[in-house]
């Protein structure tokens, strides 16, 4: 039976935005996986690594529930937000929480980038992750120590598709793709040894799990709120239109010989 749509909205507008966990949506929010699993990815790194840093922790949600982390483990989080929320995850794992500055989106970064400099020593750690966050190629690659690695995946914020569901304008961003961060990365001295492209489809039981995480990811629709939407919100609530959209992906790993 289809949910009553003012109280959809009501609670996409009432429900608190903390950290980057999706989990209470349930059912609601169904999410077709990239081509390629990052967790295990960063296991089988992680396990043979006396150090890890986690970049753009959020919450601490993918963090915490890795299956093993290196005795020295570290996170950073810019969202002052969420630099409480991840601490309070995070500080009984014996995990610092570290405020940093945020970077510049990649697609927007200078030759020389100042933002986002990460508040380390030089060749501060041997494995350094980073999932769905901005970094600075250069500040990887001085932070990194020799034979040291760097994995991150990168996805798309689907602003288009949200914008076609939504019938409205999408906004005018670049998408950050895997040959633009090869080229950062190689022009800051790391070697990039291995990388994929692919797509994740989300799929959305009722506009109020849309709305929420639309709220929750601001930038995938910027200017979105429930109640400006509301009109078109509720038409795709009398609708049969498929609550989806296929975000694009990557994933690579880079050394520092």
């Amino acid at each position: 039976m289809r949910r009553d749509f003012d109280r959809l909205i009501t609670e996409a507008e009432g429900r608190p935005l903390a950290g980057w966990d999706f989990s209470w949506l349930g059912e609601r929010m169904q999410t077709e996986p990239l081509p390629w699993d990052f967790d295990a990815l960063v296991d089988g790194r992680a396990r043979a690594a006396p150090d890890l840093l986690d970049l753009g922790t959020g919450g601490g949600e993918w963090l915490s529930s890795l299956p093993y982390r290196p005795p020295r483990t570290v996170a950073t989080e810019a969202w002052p937000s969420n630099v409480a929320v991840a601490a309070a995850r995070l500080a009984p794992l014996g995990i610092d929480v570290v405020q940093v500055e945020p970077a510049r989106e990649n697609v927007e970064q200078a030759a020389r980038e100042t933002s986002g400099r990460l508040p380390f020593p030089a060749e501060a750690f041997h494995l350094i992750v980073n999932r769905h966050e901005s970094y600075v190629p250069a500040e990887i690659a001085r932070v990194l120590g020799p034979g040291g690695t760097f994995l991150t995946q990168q996805l798309a914020p689907g602003s288009d598709e949200f914008a076609r569901l939504l019938d409205t304008a999408a906004p005018a961003t670049s998408t950050f793709e895997l040959d633009l961060a090869v080229r950062q990365l190689e022009a800051a001295g790391l070697e990039v040894t291995d990388c994929a492209e692919g797509r994740q489809t989300v799929t959305f039981a009722d506009v109020g799990a849309l709305a929420w995480y639309l709220r929750a990811i601001p930038w995938a629709l910027p200017r979105f709120d429930p109640d400006s939407f509301r009109d078109k919100l509720r038409k795709l609530h009398e609708s049969d239109e498929p609550l989806q959209a296929s975000l694009y992906g990557f994933w690579l790993e880079a050394v520092h010989h």
